[in-house]
């Protein structure tokens, strides 16, 4: 077993020699698609990966065992996943690390790190390592680091992550082989795993290829647009909106009510953080030369979303929103100083998604979250005001709100939505109260 090793301020450190030793990774599951295909960048660049998709309500009493029950609930479902993984006897916790994101932000996500470790010394796992995955310089690990073209991997990834989401929910609800999609989601995610692996797929050129060829492979699934769907919009905090566990499946429990989905991307959430930072310059000043670099990245972010716009317009496919346009949209309604979690970037999806036809939405939020319910359901009177039609049901996720209670007020919404369906446009009926 490699010796343990702590820094100045007692952290225990993932080394280069717990690497060597090939120690388990555990990371926590998100969104599916996203992360089994970044999980592989990392076994690509020798990183002993395992990507949880453990599920259930014992997860979330694992939580609630080691972590206080007023901090936010996705941080009761990420530590729990990860402590009832080390829990199941499946890993060998003397040679196990564990791996979590850290933004640094005003957001309570940022403690979820240091809550953690807490909870892995109460557990009686204080000598397991946990790895920061941050671009911030928070903590540093010799073992571990980002690259530069690991991070261009990672970028092409959720890239590839956002089209084949997308792909799927436009085209899953109206295949008339049931099945179709879902198979063709994990082919390409065995294969973008196997073309990042050979040290192609993350160019430019080579994105914009790949996105080409995955739109066509979609638009080849035969579809069956004969009966209209309800279309429905899920946006909210980013860990209940993105994950099945977090939000008891919603995806797929609207995609069982009969409804086409709409799930914002990642692509947007990453374009809204790297924006933030370009707005503290104008806002505070700072370093010329931070900002220099900043800008950078955020305008090779939006050179890849002009790539995924283009290659699903060119397959017929409903191209995602720009980031520019979903960002003017809440101008007069959201000071673009409210950017903790999720900020103005969580009332823009709201808008946008009306704008395209997505006027049923879910704000997926977790209780408590102050950033949500203030840009989520606090903007949902203003927003009605603007869109008679905007029919939107926000929907608490928290130990204590029981999963029937969640689905019947959705199913309200969903009520609403097929009256409005039937209805002339001109002629909005009632909808869900808050």
């Amino acid at each position: 077993m490699a010796e343990l090793v702590y820094d100045k301020t007692g952290r225990l450190v993932f080394t280069k020699e717990m690497k060597k030793e090939e120690y388990t990774i555990l990371i926590p599951m998100m969104a599916k698609i996203h992360f089994n295909i970044l999980k592989n960048v990392f076994i690509h660049y020798g990183y002993n990966c395992v990507l949880l998709d453990t599920e259930g309500p014992e997860i979330a009493q694992v939580g609630l065992k080691y972590v206080h029950n007023d901090t936010c609930y996705p941080a009761l479902l990420v530590i729990g996943q990860l402590i009832h993984a080390l829990q199941s006897g499946k890993y060998d916790t003397e040679k196990c690390a564990l791996m979590i994101t850290q933004t640094g932000g005003g957001c309570r996500a940022s403690n979820y790190i240091h809550l953690l470790r807490k909870a892995l010394v109460k557990a009686g796992f204080e000598n397991v390592p946990v790895i920061s995955l941050n671009m911030s310089g928070l903590e540093k690990n010799s073992g571990f680091s980002l690259t530069l073209p690991m991070i261009r991997r990672l970028a092409a990834g959720l890239i590839y992550g956002d089209l084949l989401m997308a792909l799927d929910n436009q085209t899953k609800p109206y295949e008339v082989n049931k099945g179709d999609s879902a198979e063709l989601v994990q082919k390409w995610v065995e294969k973008l795993t196997d073309v990042l692996a050979s040290g192609h797929g993350f160019t430019k050129k080579e994105i914009s290829e790949y996105l080409d060829q995955i739109a066509c492979d979609f638009s080849k699934i035969k579809t069956d647009h004969s009966e209209p769907k309800v279309k429905v919009g899920i946006v909210g905090e980013i860990y209940v909106k993105y994950s099945s566990l977090g939000n008891n499946d919603l995806e797929n429990f609207l995609y069982e009510q009969g409804c086409e989905v709409n799930l914002p991307g990642i692509l947007g959430f990453m374009l809204f953080k790297v924006d933030n930072r370009l707005e503290d310059y104008k806002l505070y000043g700072g370093s010329a030369a931070k900002y220099i670099v900043v800008k950078k990245l955020f305008d090779y972010l939006i050179g890849l979303e002009e790539q995924l716009i283009i290659s699903m317009k060119k397959y017929g496919f409903r191209p995602i929103g720009t980031y520019a346009h979903t960002k003017s949209l809440v101008k007069g309604m959201v000071g673009y100083g409210s950017k903790m979690g999720e900020g103005w970037l969580l009332t823009g999806e709201m808008l946008e998604l009306i704008e395209t036809g997505f006027e049923n939405i879910v704000c997926t939020q977790p209780f408590g979250c102050l950033p949500n319910h203030i840009n989520g359901k606090g903007m949902i009177r203003p927003i009605k005001m603007a869109n008679e039609r905007a029919n939107i049901v926000a929907i608490d996720y928290d130990p204590g709100a029981p999963k029937v209670n969640q689905e019947n007020r959705i199913k309200l919404m969903l009520a609403v939505a097929r009256e409005q369906l039937a209805a002339p446009a001109d002629k909005p009926v009632g909808d869900t109260k808050e």
